[in-house]
């Protein structure tokens, strides 16, 4: 007979997800994972095939959890500029947080392209719903006369994601988030 899982998978992932963005994929060793997890080894194995296995589903749980807060807010805000605004400086936080730990998606592209074909789908899905958020707020933004026009809103959204893609990575060399917080008001400017 088999035996029942005796751990909360959802939590464990959620650690696991913490433990490879503070210190990549390559670093975190299925011993790193067990001691930080509190499970076995062939605990670990049952329930996600293998290391690879738990970092494909702790991306998942940064995709449908954090990156998707991030596009939530930007339907919050009261007008598109500080949608976005807002948006980039709370990625840019997070990022420079903890010694500067970056983003998730962008240090697993990083880390693990071109080689991992399951992280390149994974992180170009969170990229293209980032763009897609993007250019709709641009899209109502332009109709509503608060942006110019100039800027086809799906290339604005994608010179957006481009732009916020570095500033997580130079959240890592500099982990400082109001030194990085007037680079955005230049990003902001092509809104003009």
């Amino acid at each position: 007979m088999a035996r029942t899982r005796e751990f909360d998978t959802e939590a464990a992932v959620s650690r696991a997800m913490e433990l490879f963005w503070t210190r990549g994929y390559e670093a975190t060793s299925v011993r790193d994972l067990t001691g930080h997890l509190g499970i076995g080894q062939g605990s670990l194995y049952a329930a996600f095939g293998d290391k690879d296995g738990l970092y494909r589903a702790a991306l998942e749980h940064y995709r449908t959890t954090l990156a998707a807060a991030a596009l939530r807010s930007l339907e919050e805000g009261a007008d598109a500029r500080s949608a976005i605004r807002t948006m980039l400086v709370e990625r840019v936080r997070i990022a420079a947080g903890d010694d500067g730990r970056g983003c998730l998606a962008v240090n697993a592209a990083c880390e693990r392209l071109p080689q991992d074909a399951a992280t390149r789908r994974t992180v170009r899905d969170m990229q293209d719903a980032s763009r897609d958020a993007l250019a709709e707020v641009l899209r109502a933004a332009a109709e509503r006369g608060e942006i110019a026009r100039r800027h086809d809103p799906d290339t604005l959204a994608a010179f957006l994601v481009t732009f916020l893609n570095g500033l997580l990575v130079s959240a890592k060399i500099t982990p400082d988030a109001r030194t990085l917080e007037p680079l955005m008001e230049v990003a902001l400017a092509a809104l003009d």
